[in-house]
């Protein structure tokens, strides 16, 4: 379904693992697994996955670690941790989950078809975030090519070139044009009209 999305599954059971695995392939996710939660760490900082299904119980650190952990590394920002248990499954345990830094929780047992729809909100979440996170890079950008428009500027008095931040002269239209979206198309103005080229009449009316 979504390009490159990495989904790692974490759960010391393997038939849940498999069938998680055979959920989450069907729907186009390329697909990671761990028993363990070291295991779950390790590979995850190799892979970065974009989404963690983690169970909450495990047989050498508790999921809830393992989620607090994830959230405190800034290698995983911008990851989604979804907490998944058969057994702790009460609204308690699900807010204590959540509390502890969780994206989502899913009690199991779950359908398939509501786990592939739980999957692919997640999915539609982390994309329209990244979306938002790049265009705020963007705008951050052009703010910055304003302000470094709306600085001093050194201009040279007789031919009017602008010496950019590396030091090189610049004709004015060319520094325009490379720190913004203007373009430039070439006219005349009546003093110039008059002086250059008296004989056209440029401006008679």
């Amino acid at each position: 379904m979504q390009e490159e999305i990495k989904i790692l599954i974490v759960d010391d059971d393997p038939d849940v693992r498999f069938a998680t695995s055979r959920v989450a392939k069907n729907s186009g996710y390329t697909v990671l697994e761990a028993a363990t939660g070291e295991e779950a760490l390790k590979t995850a900082r190799k892979e970065k996955p974009d989404i963690i299904l983690l169970d909450v119980v495990l047989p050498d650190v508790s999921g809830s670690d393992i989620c607090r952990q994830i959230k405190a590394e800034e290698c995983f920002k911008g990851t989604f941790v979804i907490m998944t248990s058969g057994f702790k499954t009460s609204s308690d345990e699900q807010a204590r989950g959540l509390d502890n830094g969780a994206d989502g929780y899913i009690a199991r047992p779950v359908s398939n078809r509501e786990l592939t729809a739980r999957i692919n909100a997640m999915v539609r979440i982390m994309v329209a975030e990244r979306e938002r996170d790049h265009l705020i890079e963007e705008l951050r950008q052009a703010l910055s090519k304003i302000k470094q428009l709306s600085g001093l500027l050194p201009i040279c008095m007789h031919c009017k070139k602008i010496r950019d931040d590396k030091g090189y002269w610049n004709q004015l239209e060319a520094y325009i044009q490379e720190n913004t979206d203007a373009e430039f198309s070439h006219s005349i103005c009546r003093e110039c009209a008059q002086r250059h080229y008296p004989d056209l009449h440029l401006y008679d009316v």
